[in-house]
This record gives structure tokens, sequence and C-alpha cells, in this order.
């Protein structure tokens, strides 16, 4: 296993895995990670290894968080699904039936289904905006509310990079009058005893691990290829504050809640997460059955207006191999900026999760995931 140290454990049945964490340092050049593996509600995998921070040479220890980026968004669809279960929102209600601000601009008619699958035709928020106001909240959702759609909702579909966070935790919080950071620390994270945050206590602050931004800026990549390009705005949205560098290092990043972005936490609360949504994890379980057979049928699939590639979402969730080349038909969950990954599969009873502080943008798939996917698919088959 090279000169990484790497620390936890793994089944014997699940020793590949190990193997193909370590090749993720020796080959691949990872610089910090961690994955841990669930299978029919019991761990079965929990390593980590590599430095925290490259800077210092703070090692990555067995409590070390880091942000997930889109991970979060897994995170936040949990939440709502609870929601739904608990017949505190419909699917097939409109949105503005619980945020009644939001029928302005034409869009009374958007439905809770279309706002969390990406067609609700509002991927941006439109404006100037300084930094704290794109993360103290209310700014964010009352440009929401009075913005007009970029296409005819329900007739398409582009991934709402950082708007989903707040169309979807607007309707927790509407519906719910807590945040949906408080929401998912009172609900699911304590009862769960799961170490993931969306808006992270300055107390956890010397947990967090060290991002290291990508090699290449895409969003001065995608800017090339001319500021009118959905993606390239998207992107760096709102008012061109967002980017993948050192920001996401600071703590005001870290304080704020942005539940499509920002969860900071580690890949054992997410496998554990995924675990208990598809049964029961030490007698808890957050999704029943029939919620996720509902969350899980496909509202939006085929080409993205946003990514220019084919995705597919249930309600929040992205599924099947949409997310993960290496994931099966049967999974569900989200994928990260940068190389994060997290997902059930109800059809093996398996849940994973995998963080990293290496950030990289693979245009044909991140290796580091999809070899770890693979061999615990192939542990399972074996």
């Amino acid at each position: 296993m090279g000169v990484v140290d790497i620390g936890g454990w793994v089944e014997a049945r699940f020793e590949p895995v190990l193997d193909a964490f370590a090749e993720n340092f020796d080959r691949r050049g990872e610089v910090g990670a961690a994955v841990c593996v669930y299978l029919h509600g019991h761990p079965v995998v929990d390593v980590w290894g590599g430095v925290a921070d490259a800077a210092t040479g703070r090692p990555w220890e067995s409590d070390s968080v880091v942000v997930v980026y889109s991970s979060t968004k897994g995170v936040t669809s949990v939440c709502a699904n609870l929601l739904i279960e608990r017949r505190r929102i419909d699917p097939a209600a409109p949105v503005a039936q619980y945020w009644p601000e939001f029928a302005a601009g034409a869009k009374a008619s958007i439905t809770v289904a279309q706002a969390m699958s990406h067609q609700a035709g509002l991927p941006l928020v439109e404006g100037e905006y300084t930094l704290g106001e794109a993360l103290s909240w209310d700014p964010m959702v009352r440009a929401l509310a009075a913005q007009t759609p970029i296409w005819p909702p329900g007739t398409r579909h582009g991934y709402h990079m950082r708007t989903f966070g707040w169309l979807v935790g607007e309707l927790v919080r509407r519906v719910d009058g807590r945040t949906i950071g408080t929401f998912w620390r009172d609900e699911i994270a304590e009862p769960l005893g799961l170490d993931f945050w969306i808006g992270l206590p300055e107390e956890i602050e010397p947990r967090v691990a060290t991002l290291v931004p990508p090699k290449r800026d895409l969003g001065a990549l995608l800017q090339e290829f001319g500021p009118d390009l959905l993606l390239a705005r998207v992107f760096s949205n709102p008012s061109g504050l967002f980017g993948y560098n050192e920001m996401w290092n600071t703590r005001a990043i870290h304080a704020a809640e942005l539940p499509s972005s920002n969860g900071i936490g580690d890949a054992r609360s997410l496998a554990r997460m995924y675990a208990s949504c598809i049964g029961e994890v030490d007698g808890m379980r957050t999704l029943q059955p029939s919620t996720v057979a509902a969350a899980t049928v496909e509202q939006a699939c085929g080409k993205d207006e946003v990514l220019m590639t084919d995705s597919c979402f249930g309600l929040g969730f992205m599924l099947g191999t949409s997310f993960g080349a290496a994931n099966r038909p049967s999974a569900f969950g989200h994928a990260g900026a940068g190389g994060s990954l997290s997902f059930a599969d109800p059809d093996v009873g398996l849940a994973f999760g995998y963080v990293m502080n290496d950030l990289r943008f693979e245009p044909n798939g991140d290796p580091r995931s999809e070899e770890l996917v693979r061999e615990v698919y192939r542990c399972l088959d074996a």
C-alpha cells in the first residue's frame, strides 16, 4: 500500500476495495480521502488515508470531514422526501401552494416534482449580488421567487447547480419552519449519529480537510466558449462569485447553508444515511420503501440543458449510471463536483460514500470513485 498511511478496517470479503483505495494513492495521485460501504444496514468497509491538508501535512483522521459539493443535494433530497413521506409536501402540488410569492413570474403552475428534478427553468439567480448576500439565504430565495423561468417549466430539464438548494431548502423551511440545516440535524443526522452538516458549527472547523483546487480553473475554461454559454453562467452563479477555488476553504462558506453545495461531512455518514433509506440501521430507518420507490421514479431524463450531456433525476436524486459509470441502474444518490460520490442500491442492499479533498474534473468519469464502486460490486458478485 505504498507510503500512504491508511486507517480503518474492512471485512475480509471486501479487501479488494481496500486495495483499490490504496491504488488511488499509489497510481492516481489521491491526496486525502475516505470510503465507507454499508451492506444490509451494517458497515463492511470504513477506511481513510492521506493528508487532510497538503500544505501542512496534517493527516486525514478517522473524524476528518470535508466539503462534498453536490453530494449535498442527496442529503437535501432525503430531507424533502421525508416531508413528502409525512404528507407535509405533495410532489404533485404547485410550489406556490407552500411558498405563495413563488407564483410571480409565470411560475404558479410549477410543481414540487418539477422543482426537485431540475425542470423549473431556474438554473441561475439573475441580478448582481455580493458574496454576503449570496450566503445569507433571503436575497436568493426572494430573487428566485420573482424570476421568470428561462424555459417553459416541465418541457425540459437542466441542472440547477446552486439554485436547487435554495428552491428545495425554502420549500422545507416554508413547510416545517426550520432551516434545512436545522431540520437535517434534528430529524436525521443526530438520531443516526452522523457527522454531516449543512451550515458547519465553528467548533468543528479544525476537523475540516483543506480542499486542493483543480489544476485548471474550469470556470475560466468554460468562459472560453463564450459568456453566453448556459453552463458557464450557471457554473459561477450568482454574479460570477463562485468557482472551485480557495473560497471553499473559508469559514464564511462553511458556516452558510448552501443545501446544493456546501455540505461538510465524511464518507461514513453519507453511507450510513443512504443505508438508513433502504433498510434499518441500528433499528432506525429514515425513508420507507414506498417513499424510496416514489422518489426514484424517473422525472426527467435525457439531454440536460445546462450540462450538455444526458442526466436523469427522480425527486432530487440522480438515478442509475447517470452519475457514475460504475453504478447499476437501480442506484440512486448524488455525485459532487471534484469527485465525491454517495448512493444506495436497494436491489442489493448497498450504500456507498466516498469523499476526498483533491478536486478533479474528469470528462470521462473519475477513476478514483469508479474503481472503488466496481470493486464493491465485484465483491458482491463473487
